[in-house]
Parts: structure tokens; sequence; C-alpha cells
């Protein structure tokens, strides 16, 4: 078992950077679970200890990376670190599957998703549109961007809306994105994820690793399909019209473990389960008895991998 240094370049030639996790019987091919964090997330914060328990206990490969604009993955030319695209990054989890399937040392065959909060999104969306990906395990997963407004004080709906506007017009004149914080020490304030336990898990990560509290406001939205409008959309805004449960019920026949916390206040509870409900066979869920953090430590943390484990075997392992 070991831990080896990867890059892979993305298909507008961006290099995204990680780790690939072997496990000790590391001859021939094995199945590769592609793991994922979540809104401005690094690889560092619990990833590298999720994959080393898997590798010990299963005979499969773990890739994890850091999306692009941060960490140690690198950022398009001209463009902010700390922007998020969902476009791209979901098309840059599509180019990690085609990294893994260029390995000599991965079975292509047996590629599957492990992805948290925002890439538990993106992992339900490319596993809709992409019939490369085997299995998948969706924990804490973002459904739609309708969450971050209704998170929101509603007396500040206004000043958030021309807020917007005028960042359009800096955009448009030439100027550097406009940013605001990811988490907020008051929960009154203004941030992307304004709750008491999101400050209090990127505030310690903060002291430890290189995360950053920030995140750019701008977007440009294009329209993909009939029924939803997604990316070119930035950041913030690009994050409230970001919807990628829609499509949940297109993931099946392939595989689906869903982990769903009971008090999440963050990806909130009843709509990861009102989506679920509108996902086909084959489908687990799993109901996690803590919030949107308490999954990475302690009991909860075996209770989820536990489950991880019996679901991996039943799926990539078959």
């Amino acid at each position: 078992m070991g831990r080896s240094d990867i890059e892979f370049k993305t298909i507008d030639n961006v290099t995204l950077r990680g780790w690939m996790f072997k496990p000790a019987d590391a001859e021939g091919k094995h199945p590769c679970l592609i793991i994922t964090h979540g809104l401005t997330c690094l690889k560092e914060m619990h990833l590298d200890t999720l994959a080393e328990r898997l590798t010990s206990v299963l005979p499969i490969a773990c890739l994890v990376y850091d999306h692009r604009g941060y960490g140690a993955s690198d950022q398009k030319d001209n463009e902010p670190r700390s922007e998020i695209v969902p476009a791209h990054q979901n098309s840059d989890l599509q180019d990690a599957i085609t990294y893994a399937h260029s390995r000599e040392d991965i079975d292509a065959a047996k590629i599957g998703f492990w992805g948290y909060s925002y890439s538990g999104g993106h992992s339900l969306w490319v596993a809709a549109n992409d019939r490369r990906v085997k299995a998948v395990i969706a924990v804490a997963p973002f459904i739609t961007g309708d969450i971050i407004a209704n998170n929101m004080r509603s007396d500040l709906e206004d000043s958030f809306v021309e807020m917007l506007s005028q960042e359009r017009l800096s955009r448009a004149a030439g100027n550097e994105p406009g940013r605001m914080p990811a988490v907020v020490k008051n929960p009154l304030d203004t941030a992307v994820m304004p709750q008491v336990e999101s400050y209090a898990f990127f505030s310690a990560w903060a002291e430890k690793s290189d995360w950053k509290n920030d995140l750019t406001t701008r977007r440009h939205v294009t329209p993909l399909s009939l029924d939803i409008m997604l990316t070119k959309s930035y950041s913030l805004e690009g994050i409230l019209s970001y919807f990628p449960g829609s499509r949940i019920h297109k993931i099946g026949p392939t595989p689906l473990l869903m982990q769903v916390p009971k008090k999440d206040v963050v990806a909130i509870t009843d709509t990861m389960l009102e989506a679920y409900n509108r996902a086909v066979e084959p489908k687990e869920i799993q109901i996690l008895p803590g919030g949107h953090f308490s999954m990475f430590e302690g009991d909860e943390f075996e209770i989820m991998l536990a489950k991880e484990v019996e679901f991996l075997k039943k799926t990539l392992l078959e």
C-alpha cells in the first residue's frame, strides 16, 4: 500500500495534481475510485485518511486531486484562483476518468466516484451523463443552488442581488473579480456557507493548511438544456444557478449510494432525501447521525466507511 503524487491535463490544458493510493497488493489492474472534495475544500481535508482506509481493506485504487484553482492544482491562464466554475469542475471530473483509463494499473471497466458536498453534486451530474462511471457514492451532496438563496437572511436579498449586478458591470469594465468569504464567524453576516458548523470546520483547517476563505462572485451563464441553466457559471452566482440533482433520475442503471446526514443544515437533509426519491434503481441510502461535516472523524466516519466498503464490494469489485 502506498501513495504517489500524480498529475494530469484537462481538456483545456490545465494541470490538476493529487495522489494515487494503491493497495498492498499493487500487482495487476485494480478498480479505481475517484475521490473529490466539496466547495473550496483541499484534498488534505480528510481525503487522504479516507483513501488510505479504503485501500487498506479493499483491492482498489483511489485517485484524489485538488480542483483547478485550489491547492496543488493549476488554474487556467488569466483566470483567478478560488474561482469555481461548475462546468469546469464537471469536465475535470470526466478528465480524471480519462486519466484513470490511461493508466496500465487501473481496470478501465471499473471506475467509480466518491464525491462530498459540492462534488457530491458533480458526481451525480457526471454519472448521469457519462457511462464510464460504474458506481457513485454521494456524501451529503449539493442538490440545488436554491439552498444557498434559502439560507440567506431575507433582509439581505435585495443588497445581494444588487451586488451581483454591480459585479457584472465591474467585470465588463475589466476590473478584477469581486470576492466574498466562504464562511463567517457570525452566522448573520453574508457568506456562501454562513452556518456555525461551516465556520468551525473551515477555520480549524485554515490554521493547518493553505485553505483560503474566499471565492469570486462573477458568472456568465450558458443554457445547456431545456430544463437546466448551468455553467460557464462562476463561483457565488454560478452556485446559485447550478442544479446537479435535476438529472439524478438518469444515473441508473449505474449503482448509487447516497449518504445523507440527519442534521445537515448546509446541503439540507430534506433536499437530499427528495432527490434520492427521484433516483431510479439500483440505489441505496444511508442516514448518517450527524451534520454536514461530522462524518470525517470518530464513530460516524467508521459508520460511513463500513457502508461504503459494503457498497464497493457489490459494485466495483464484483
